[in-house]
């Protein structure tokens, strides 16, 4: 009997695939990369969206203020201050509303009203591009918006003053929602230290709980969130656990670096 000769086939085998490893290594790392560049892209887009918008936005508001008491103290010859306080008090007030109509809308309009809900469930699952169809509800809330702060504009007196001062409550909370939902909440553009805030990092986990749907979609607000979720029962509990969690990750990273 002939000794067997050396497993010369095998032996190839084996080279190939040793030699096709790092092929497939370095084309899953040009595949990650690829994907980094396109999300460093599409956070860039929707920032440069955001910051134009809102410039643009707060000048006309800016504007449309200084001119509209300038154009009745000159009709009036004096300071309409029954006016000023009925705008100034309307701002704050359309914030107030605003957050408690987003509070409604969020829950019966976005997630329980089907149509509400196919435009709405773009932002519970992941973004495919700078944009998604939940922000059409951004230019549908700045409507009313707009038209009660030309109605303000153009109207005298106490009634003109409390429409316009709406359109302008109605607009900075949009301002508002857009910076911290968008960049403290979901970190589509950066925010700087007020992330670091005691009572914003609350903010920003009861919305992350919000996506959870643990407590049956609990909070639907924003900015009253944390105590929208505090008065569900073990609300509170899952608030502050996770809460610290994420100061211990924080804590971590900072000791780490």
């Amino acid at each position: 009997m002939e000794p067997a000769g050396p497993s010369v086939p095998q032996a190839d085998s084996s080279a190939t695939a040793s030699e096709q490893e790092p092929k497939q290594l370095s084309a899953f790392q040009l595949q990650r990369l690829e994907r980094k560049q396109q999300r460093v892209r599409e956070a860039l887009t929707y920032r440069i969206s955001a910051i134009a918008a809102t410039v643009l936005v707060l000048s006309i508001a800016v504007v449309a203020t200084y001119y509209r008491f300038e154009w009745h103290l000159e009709e009036a010859g004096e300071m309409p201050w029954d006016e000023v306080a009925a705008t100034l008090l309307l701002v704050l007030g359309g914030m107030f509303g605003m957050e408690m109509y987003a509070r409604f809308a969020h829950k019966v309009l976005w997630h329980d009203w089907q149509p509400g809900w196919a435009l709405h469930k773009s932002h519970h699952e992941p973004r495919t591009g700078p944009f998604e169809a939940n922000d059409i509800y951004a230019v549908a809330n700045a409507l009313p918006a707009m038209f009660l702060c030309a109605y303000g504009f153009l109207t005298p007196h106490v009634f003109g003053g409390v429409c316009f001062g709406a359109g302008l409550g109605i607009t900075l909370f949009g301002i508002s929602y857009m910076f911290f939902h968008d960049g403290l909440v979901h970190r589509r553009f950066p925010v700087g230290p007020i992330a670091e805030h005691p009572y914003l990092k609350r903010v920003v986990v009861a919305h992350q709980i919000h996506h959870t749907n643990k407590f049956d979609g609990v909070p639907f607000g924003m900015f009253l969130g944390p105590q929208e979720l505090e008065a569900v029962p073990g609300g509170r509990e899952e608030l502050d656990r996770m809460v610290a969690e994420l100061e211990a990750r924080e804590a971590a990273r900072g000791a780490a670096v």
